[in-house]
């Protein structure tokens, strides 16, 4: 038996807790002189050093949102997922699912991130929208696929949806939507909270000018890179501005404005000249989904 082993339990934690919370007032000490290295030195005269350390668990949640592992992310989105499933109805039409699993599938390969699984759904409802979540989970409505005009200006908002799991969008949205609802701790962050945010997020929290122009950006090139038509994609989104009649979709409703982010895309294609042709066969595509979902 080595010395400290007889030592008996009940001296051995008020120690180790006092240790602990120690160790805890020093990381929030030493994130506080961080913070304060960091700030202007008008901005450090009008904030005590107390009003850092405390501070300084939002600032440990920053660093523990922000480095979550692929393997910890794809967990945390299956939760999100699983949350989502309890709030929207999955589609149980197997061609549907099928239809976007399949486009998912030919274009995760040419993604920015090929090494995380991917989750397509189906989701059953009229009203055009998708969206996606953090760890390769995307979502697209039944009421979107029947409003696509063939299968390649459905896979440019698949590939659009990518690019926002690609670009780690929802990991921000929810680390800052975090940060702001103080759902952290110096002992770490409370995953139940974490998960409920990230459905809000995905269902209500539009994304940033910058996110959207970023995923727009993104899917465009897996689009190409896959074979599919690039023009598929503002042609879809001019589609849909010219029927909403100045009240565009959900997934479309943000800023910025739609008009704005077809001009972009259209500028995109002319300067890398890209030029694909896959997936504008616009009759077959009607034929089976047109009528399908109305």
């Amino acid at each position: 038996m080595k010395p400290w082993q007889s030592i008996p339990k009940s001296l051995i934690q008020p120690i180790a807790k006092k240790i602990s919370r120690s160790l805890r007032l020093f990381m929030a000490a030493l994130l506080a002189t961080t913070l304060a290295i960091t700030l202007t030195p008008k901005a450090v005269s009008a904030i005590s050093w107390w009003d850092l350390i405390r501070a300084a668990p939002a600032a440990i949640q920053v660093i523990q949102i922000s480095s979550l592992s692929d393997a910890d992310e794809v967990k945390l989105g299956a939760n999100i997922d699983r949350q989502i499933g309890q709030e929207v109805r999955y589609s149980r039409d197997p061609m549907a699912n099928e239809l976007v699993r399949s486009i998912g599938e030919e274009l995760v390969p040419y993604s920015d991130r090929p090494n995380i699984p991917y989750t397509f759904r189906a989701v059953d409802d009229d009203s055009i929208n998708a969206f996606a979540t953090m760890g390769g989970f995307v979502y697209i409505n039944t009421g979107l696929i029947a409003t696509a005009d063939n299968r390649a200006q459905l896979a440019s908002v698949i590939g659009h949806e990518i690019g926002h799991i690609t670009g780690k969008h929802a990991l921000e949205q929810i680390k800052q939507a975090s940060i702001a609802q103080g759902v952290a701790s110096i002992a770490g962050v409370d995953d139940n909270r974490l998960v409920q945010i990230g459905a809000a997020v995905a269902l209500q929290l539009p994304n940033s000018r910058e996110a959207e122009y970023d995923a727009d950006r993104r899917g465009l090139f897996n689009l190409v890179k896959a074979g599919y038509a690039p023009q598929a994609m503002p042609n879809f989104m001019q589609k849909l501005v010219n029927k909403s009649n100045g009240a565009p979709p959900q997934f479309l409703s943000t800023h910025p404005a739609p008009v704005e982010r077809v001009r972009n895309l259209n500028e995109m294609i002319r300067q890398n000249n890209l030029v694909a042709d896959r997936g504008l066969n616009d009759s077959n595509y009607q034929r089976r989904w047109r009528n399908r979902f109305n």
